[in-house]
């Protein structure tokens, strides 16, 4: 059954998108069946992802406020090889529609539950506030995956994230957890980047990733072509390291499959 991971942080501009993008493609490359659900109505990771937001017919609305079928509304030919459920404009009308429905906040899982075993990874990126579509997408989600800048703000950050973790578990989703916390467009020159990845690794221990992902132009300028970066430049160092994290998260998951079975 499919792993399902919420890439949320409730601080704008830390990576989210470009996390999801490249890890979906890195994992996809590595031969597993990788499903991406853009819940931001920005679309910027369908659009990251080759597909154009103003022209898809189908979208993450049609998914949770219509309810159509899921092979109606995926994309399948991703630049990034992995399926997709897209985003935009339109998503900002689920928020309000999904108000006017009982049990609003596990109409994504709902959606899910038919198709995850199709999967092995699911990535939803979420919108950067808690709202109903974040809420939905933590209420589907196995784990959340924290994509964070190495800066004191975004320490403030973590931790409101946490609570809200916490709470949503206890209300909505008991088996919640962090399933890593990845540190984005890290600089090792700068010392305040050193310190909170330091303060980070004592506090959270193993549940940091290894990998780290530097600051890289071609990271930057991949969404514009549409592509996720291992299609844009392979040589870059932003294409290699999310290729590194892709391989962490499959040891991670090989290693506790075989902990569960011991």
């Amino acid at each position: 059954m499919g792993k399902v991971i919420a890439v949320a942080n409730q601080k704008g501009g830390v990576g989210k998108t470009t996390t999801c993008v490249n890890l979906a493609a890195s994992l996809a490359a590595t031969k597993r069946k990788v499903l991406l659900i853009d819940l931001d109505p920005q679309g910027n990771a369908t659009m990251g992802s080759g597909v154009d937001k103003y022209e898809v017919e189908n979208t993450a609305y049609e998914l949770l406020v219509e309810e159509k079928p899921f092979d109606e509304i995926v994309v399948k030919d991703t630049t990034g090889k992995y399926d997709l459920i897209a985003s935009n404009g339109d998503v900002t009308a689920a928020e309000i529609k999904l108000m006017e429905f009982f049990a609003r906040e596990v109409r994504l899982r709902n959606a899910l539950a038919p198709i995850k075993d199709q999967y092995d990874y699911i990535f939803i990126d979420c919108p950067p506030s808690l709202n109903m579509l974040t809420v939905n997408a933590m209420s589907a989600a196995d784990s959340v995956l924290v994509p964070m800048q190495c800066e004191y703000f975004a320490l403030e950050g973590l931790t409101a994230l946490i609570d809200t973790i916490t709470k949503l578990a206890a209300v909505v989703n008991p088996g919640l957890g962090i399933e890593g916390i990845l540190r984005t467009m890290y600089d090792p020159r700068n010392r305040l980047s050193n310190d909170v990845s330091d303060q980070l690794k004592q506090h959270f221990g193993d549940k940091v990733y290894r990998t780290v992902i530097p600051r890289n132009v071609r990271l930057a300028e991949a969404p514009s072509f549409g592509a996720p970066a291992m299609y844009y430049d392979k040589s870059s160092a932003g294409a290699k390291a999310y290729l590194s994290l892709a391989g962490e998260m499959i040891r991670r998951s090989e290693q506790k499959t075989q902990a569960k079975r011991a």
